[in-house]
C-alpha cells in the first residue's frame, strides 16, 4: 500500500498540463486501493516530452534509465502513437479501419493489433448492453462528430430518413465474427468508431512501450485520457486533477495515478447547438442521437486506460441513475456530475468513495 500522503504532499499535475499547479488547503485525495509498494524509479530526473497525434495532443513525463535518450524516448512513444493512428484512425483513409468501414458486404480479415482492440471494445459493449458500441461510426458521421466534419449549421437536424438509415447500419448485435480466424463479416454500409476507447488504448500501448525500455515510472496522456505507473524520485505518486466542467467550483479533486488511469467523458468537450439546444458528442446508439439525460461530466479511475475511458462513455450514456446503478454493481470508481436548476450536483460510487482521503 502506498503510504498516505500528507498535506505537503507536491502539488498534483492537471490532466493534459505538464506542469505542476498549486494545492490549496480543502483539496480532496483519492488513493488507490490494495496497491503493491511501489519500486524505486531506475532514475532520479524527470523528462517531459509532447507532441500531436489523432488530431489533439499527447504528453508524458518520464523517469527513464539514465543512458536512455530523450531522441529514443520520443521515438517509442511516437511509433506507438503512429501505429494506433494507422489501425483505428477513420480520418486516415489507408487506416485498417478505413478499410474495413469501405469494404463490401462480406468477410474481413482483420489483424492481430486491430482484433485485439475490436475484441475488446466488443466485450464491453456486451458488458453495457450496447452503451459503448464501436460500431456507430455512422451515426457519429451524421451528427457531424466524424470525418465529413460538423453538420451545416443552415442544415437542421438530421431527417428521420437519414437517422433510420444511420441507425440500420450500425448496432454491435449486426456483427458475425470468425474468432479463431480474426474475420469479422462487413454487414454493408457498417462504419466502426473507436472514438470512445482509442485514446484510452493508444496510452496504455504507450505506458507499455516505455516500460520496456525501462522507463518503469511516467505518466501518459493522450487527449486528455491519463495513465500512470510507478512513483516519482521523491517517492510520491504523479498527482493528477479530475477533471471538472467549466463553472464547477466544487472543492478540487486529485488522484494518486500510481498503476492506474483517469478518464472523463463531458458534454462541454464537442457539441454543437441547434434553437438553444446543445448536441454533445456521445452517442446514445439505441437512440441514435446524442445523449439529452442532463449528465455533465463522468470520470472513471481503473488501471487500464482503455476500459476506463470506454467506462466513462458508457456511463455518460446510461445517465445520471442508471449509471450510478451500474458503477455501483460493478465496483467501477466513478463520479457523476449533472446539470441541476442551473448548478452542478455530484454522484460518486461506493468505489470511488473508497478511495477518498479527506483527512
Amino acid at each position: 500500500m502506498i503510504d498516505r500522503p500528507s498535506r505537503g504532499a507536491p502539488p498534483p499535475v492537471i490532466i493534459g498540463q505538464a506542469t505542476p499547479v498549486d494545492g490549496r488547503e480543502g483539496d480532496r485525495m483519492l488513493l488507490p486501493l490494495d496497491a503493491p509498494p511501489p519500486t524505486r524509479p531506475p532514475d532520479d530526473r524527470i523528462r517531459d516530452l509532447g507532441g500531436q497525434t489523432m488530431g489533439t495532443t499527447w504528453s508524458a513525463r518520464v523517469i527513464a534509465p539514465p543512458a536512455t535518450t530523450d531522441v529514443e524516448l520520443l521515438g517509442a512513444v511516437e511509433a506507438e502513437l503512429d501505429r494506433v493512428v494507422a489501425l483505428f484512425s477513420p480520418w486516415s483513409p489507408d487506416s485498417e479501419v478505413s478499410r474495413f468501414n469501405a469494404a463490401e458486404a462480406g468477410p474481413v480479415v482483420l489483424s492481430e493489433d486491430f482484433w485485439a482492440l475490436f475484441d475488446l471494445a466488443l466485450d464491453l459493449a456486451d458488458d453495457t448492453s450496447g452503451a459503448v458500441d464501436p460500431t456507430l461510426g455512422a451515426l457519429v458521421d451524421l451528427w457531424g462528430f466524424g470525418p465529413p466534419g460538423p453538420r451545416d449549421a443552415t442544415a437542421g437536424l438530421p431527417s428521420d430518413e437519414d437517422l433510420q438509415a444511420a441507425l440500420s447500419a450500425s448496432g454491435w448485435m449486426k456483427l458475425r465474427l470468425d474468432r479463431p480466424n480474426r474475420t469479422a463479416f462487413q454487414p454493408g454500409g457498417m462504419r466502426l468508431d473507436f472514438s470512445a476507447i482509442g485514446k484510452g488504448w493508444a496510452a496504455d500501448r504507450v505506458s507499455e512501450r516505455l516500460t520496456t525500455l525501462g522507463a518503469t515510472s511516467h505518466l501518459v496522456e493522450v487527449g486528455g485520457e491519463l495513465l500512470g505507473r510507478g512513483v516519482k524520485p521523491d517517492g510520491q505518486p504523479w498527482w493528477v486533477e479530475l477533471e471538472r466542467p467549466p463553472g464547477d467550483d466544487s472543492v478540487r479533486t486529485v488522484a494518486a495515478a500510481f498503476d492506474l488511469a483517469v478518464a472523463t467523458s463531458g458534454d462541454y468537450r464537442r457539441y454543437f447547438g441547434h434553437n438553444g439546444r446543445l448536441f454533445s458528442h456521445s452517442i446514445d446508439g439505441r437512440e441514435g442521437a446524442p445523449i439529452q439525460n442532463g449528465l455533465a461530466s463522468v470520470t472513471v479511475l481503473h488501471p487500464s486506460a482503455a476500459r476506463a475511458d470506454a467506462l466513462a462513455t458508457a456511463l455518460t450514456v446510461m445517465g445520471s441513475e442508471d449509471g450510478p446503478a451500474f458503477a455501483t454493481e460493478a465496483g467501477i470508481a466513478a463520479r457523476f456530475i449533472r446539470h441541476d436548476r442551473g448548478r452542478f450536483a455530484e454522484t460518486e460510487s461506493p468505489a470511488f468513495r473508497a478511495m477518498a482521503d479527506e483527512g
